[in-house]
């Protein structure tokens, strides 16, 4: 039994053993992968990275925009905005892969329209530039255990800003994990709006780790993705508590879809 959707290893967390992202690479695609992601770029190897993604016809679902900087917070617009040129000229060599942006912290004093308006504003002129570089930008809210004044914890909320950009280059990642932290409905909060969600990502409540080694219900999160119309990759974004291809092993039968 296969998983349903295509499986991204984040090498951030996965394969240490195997050394820096390029050799990493290496490792995930020995394992099985075709796809992987990874957190910030500019303390990593990138142009090794790119070798090794053209040695091993690897591709990359993700990377974050780096610096992160707010979204909400005017003081950091144009900051946050040459973070997201800055990031589309680093990883144009590396297949152009969609980058990931957070929302920044809430600003003391600022209404919630506001905080919402400046989101928009700060997303659609960023948007903009991503469209101009063939490149997709990837929304992601996060979740108040980890961060306790993150804007964005909250699904509908990314996706009611994605809404109001209007932008083909712009899109949601949602993740399970995150969602599952503040206790979302998942069936609930994507109904109807699958359409803008471009990637997934998973992991087990609560320590993120491997699908199977926690409370979730693997079953429903398969056949949920199913029902919604999902058709793209899903990034397994957790801890490994297992050699990797024990790992990959439990996470396709967690996400198979029968």
């Amino acid at each position: 039994m296969s998983a349903a959707y295509p499986l991204s290893s984040c090498i951030e967390w996965q394969f240490a053993e195997a050394g820096d992202l390029a050799a990493r690479l290496h490792a995930a695609k020995a394992a099985g992968f075709e796809l992987a992601e990874f957190h910030l770029w500019r303390d990593k190897p990138v142009a090794a990275i790119a070798d090794a993604l053209n040695e091993t016809g690897m591709r990359l679902t993700g990377v974050c925009v780096d610096p992160r900087r707010s979204i909400v917070d005017p003081a950091e617009r144009a900051e946050m905005l040459a973070a997201v040129r800055e990031t589309i000229a680093a990883t144009a060599i590396l297949g152009k892969p969609a980058l990931i942006v957070a929302s920044g912290f809430k600003v003391e004093g600022m209404s919630e329209a506001e905080h919402f308006d400046n989101a928009v504003a700060a997303l659609r002129a960023a948007a903009d530039a991503a469209e101009a570089a063939g490149v997709m930008l990837l929304l992601e809210p996060l979740n108040t255990r980890l961060f306790a004044a993150m804007y964005l914890v909250s699904t509908k909320l990314g996706l009611d800003l994605v809404e109001a950009v209007d932008s083909p280059n712009l899109r949601l990642l949602y993740d399970v994990w995150h969602s599952a932290v503040m206790g979302e409905d998942m069936a609930e909060v994507l109904a109807g709006r699958i359409h803008l969600v471009e990637h997934v990502q998973v992991a087990d409540i609560p320590d993120r780790n491997e699908p199977g080694t926690g409370t979730l219900d693997w079953v429903k999160v398969a056949a949920t993705l199913r029902d919604l119309g999902y058709t793209g990759a899903i990034g397994l974004e957790y801890f490994p508590t297992m050699p990797m291809d024990q790992s990959l092993a439990q996470s396709q039968r967690m996400l198979a879809a029968d």
